[in-house]
């Protein structure tokens, strides 16, 4: 299968045609199932077809993989568990991080708190070998920053496993010396926003994967190219890579993301934590419809990014609103 392209297929049949022990990175956003408006794609399967699903399309990683090869899952709430166990308990997988990545504008839902997380699975195929570059992602201990003991390590230490998104929110907490990693969600507003696909994964999230799981010249593996950033990001970074979507409009969006990426450009978004966020532009609308309450304006309602629910709304404040 040749490298640095986007394949337009069924990922279980792409995954079927790579060499085995081809691939040194995976990275995977899989559809959480959860009933989000995919264009080909029905997101509510029963949960038992679901997880067979899984393991699919998880056996096919696991095969691609180099002996020392690295995977990473992204996966929300309702599915992570089970997820965890397949890829563990079943195909034989090493859990080396289950990081929680956090950002504070989440998901608002309707009848539950608002969704803030999702679960970064780290697993490697040999938990003696495989790759996990630490002098890009190291940061001031505290022995250097509270207690200036000579014993720090003058390069610092790795990072926590919790990574904070827009500390602007809550200027309290999450300061720089907290050794978090903090990342702003790919909100609607943002330049970095392809805008054809919901559920959009920053660049600033996947270069830190592809950075600290693999070395330039290596290969990474994309089974759900969704909105391309996964190969974008490995492509800046100097990296082969090869993907699969199975939406022909998707695909067909992706390929021009890629034709548009020269290796070496920056990432997108900032890795400076005060500066993570964009500001929105002045005038932006959202595409929304108003909401009237008794006979009054109450805001306007939106449909959320990476639905709880189907027909789950948000609500924005209206200036006329009741109070």
């Amino acid at each position: 299968m040749e490298l640095n392209r986007i394949y337009q297929k069924d990922c279980v049949e792409g995954l079927a045609e790579i060499p085995a022990g081809s691939i040194d990175l995976a990275f995977a956003d899989p559809p959480f199932n959860i009933g989000y408006k995919y264009d080909v794609y029905e997101d509510r399967r029963a949960a038992d077809d679901y997880l067979d699903w899984t393991r699919r399309w998880g056996a096919g990683v696991v095969r691609a993989l180099k002996p020392d090869g690295t995977f990473w899952l992204a996966i929300g709430d309702d599915f992570a568990a089970e997820l965890k166990l397949i890829f563990h308990r079943e195909l034989g997988l090493s859990c080396r991080s289950w990081v929680l990545w956090y950002y504070t504008f989440g998901v608002q839902c309707k009848f539950k708190f608002a969704r803030s997380h999702t679960h970064l699975f780290h697993f490697v195929k040999d938990p003696k070998s495989f790759t996990f570059n630490i002098p890009p992602i190291r940061v001031p201990s505290a022995r250097t920053l509270v207690y200036g003991d000579i014993r720090a390590n003058p390069d610092g230490r790795l990072p926590d496993d919790t990574w904070i998104l827009r500390p602007q929110d809550i200027p309290d907490s999450f300061q720089p010396n907290e050794d978090v990693w903090y990342v702003p969600r790919v909100c609607g507003t943002f330049k970095e926003r392809a805008g054809w696909h919901g559920c959009q994964m920053p660049e600033q999230i996947l270069g830190r994967i592809i950075k600290a799981s693999s070395n330039a010249g290596q290969t990474v593996l994309d089974p759900f190219g969704g909105s391309g950033s996964t190969l974008v990001t490995a492509k800046k970074l100097g990296r082969q890579f090869v993907g699969f979507e199975l939406s022909a409009e998707y695909a067909a969006r992706i390929e021009t993301r890629l034709n548009e990426t020269n290796v070496g450009d920056p990432l997108s978004g900032s890795d400076e934590p005060l500066s993570s966020a964009p500001a929105t532009a002045a005038g932006r609308r959202v595409n929304s419809t108003r909401v009237v309450v008794n006979g009054r304006s109450a805001g306007r309602k939106r449909r959320s990014a990476r639905a709880e629910d189907a027909g789950q709304i948000l609500l924005t404040p209206s200036l006329d609103a009741p109070a």
